[in-house]
């Protein structure tokens, strides 16, 4: 009998974790009969997720819960989560209902067929039309600058054969970006698309630094084309100048005594070619700051307490053989 493991990643989810569990076994009962786990991550949560999670844990050994020591961001905690699933294939779940537990049975089913990874892309969603507009913007963006095929609207709600999670360990990359890397390993997919809902309770944990971290690490790590960009507005900026310069001349030896230059081209050159620099230092600035990442080698978190791992996945509670009197 296959195996197969559920991830979340929560924060401050106390209205939503009960649900979503409730939600991900149903839907377990309905894809037939597969061993499953469900494995939750706690990035310290400060209202009250991990006692709603230990008292569900308690109930289902099949609801394995990591509680980690502080807060370690919203790309390396859900990734460590991964590492430690043993499913035959893993699928991750976001905490927030933004990801509908119901297309687990139809991701098993194309999973069954051959398919190492099943992508749920969201056509639609619930959140503020402008954001879902900015999101589709950037991920057109990445598309255009990368140079493997990235998939827009994907959030990493999916699923993933075994041989997926194993090429991800392999990388070993300290701070990941998760949808590059299942656009870089390339292997076999197949795409189900879906409304995303909005959420009904509790807020974001996002704000503009973290969707701005993310959205340059998925620049940084997926290409090349900033950098060079930044050499050839050099370029640019060079043949600009002399082109510029050489008009003045010719018009100033035409009209000495008319022309006069004036301080307003001298101000407005010295802050354009300003700008280009300020720019230029901060796309350098941001891969530089990947490789230091990567050299720093930390550990993806550190764990406070892990609950349930010792007992091995089983059959949802709906299914569990009723014994014989």
């Amino acid at each position: 009998m296959k195996t197969i493991s559920i991830v979340t990643g929560a924060r401050n989810e106390e209205g939503n974790v009960r649900e979503l569990y409730e939600r991900v076994r149903a839907a377990m009962t309905a894809a037939g009969p597969y061993l499953y786990e469900h494995i939750f991550i706690d990035n310290a949560s400060t209202d009250r997720t991990v006692p709603i999670l230990k008292a569900i844990a308690s109930e289902d050994p099949n609801v394995k819960l990591i509680v980690n020591a502080r807060n370690f961001g919203h790309v390396r905690s859900p990734i460590h989560a991964l590492y430690q699933a043993a499913g035959d294939a893993v699928i991750c779940v976001a905490a927030n209902l933004k990801d509908p537990p119901e297309m687990l049975p139809e991701m098993i089913r194309a999973w069954e067929k051959g398919v190492s990874m099943v992508l749920a892309i969201k056509q639609s969603s619930g959140e503020n039309p402008l954001m879902f507009r900015i999101r589709k913007f950037y991920y057109g963006t990445v598309r255009r600058l990368s140079s493997i095929e990235t998939f827009e609207n994907f959030t990493g709600f999916g699923l993933y054969d075994r041989q997926v999670v194993e090429i991800i360990k392999s990388i070993d990359d300290p701070y990941p970006y998760f949808r590059g890397l299942i656009a870089e390993i390339g292997l076999p997919h197949q795409e189900l698309y879906y409304d995303q809902p909005a959420r009904k309770r509790g807020k974001s944990k996002n704000n503009f630094y973290t969707l701005y971290d993310l959205a340059m690490l998925g620049i940084t790590n997926l290409s090349k084309v900033p950098l060079r960009a930044v050499t050839l507005s050099g370029f640019a900026c060079a043949f600009g100048c002399i082109v510029v310069g050489m008009a003045y001349l010719v018009y100033k030896l035409l009209y000495w005594n008319r022309f006069s230059v004036g301080i307003a081209p001298l101000v407005i050159g010295i802050f354009f070619f300003s700008s280009i620099q300020l720019i230029s230092v901060g796309i350098l600035g941001e891969y530089i700051g990947s490789i230091h990442t990567q050299v720093m080698r930390r550990p993806l978190v550190v764990e406070r307490e892990r609950i349930n791992f010792e007992h091995p996945p089983g059959l949802p509670k709906a299914l569990e053989p009723v014994p014989l009197k």
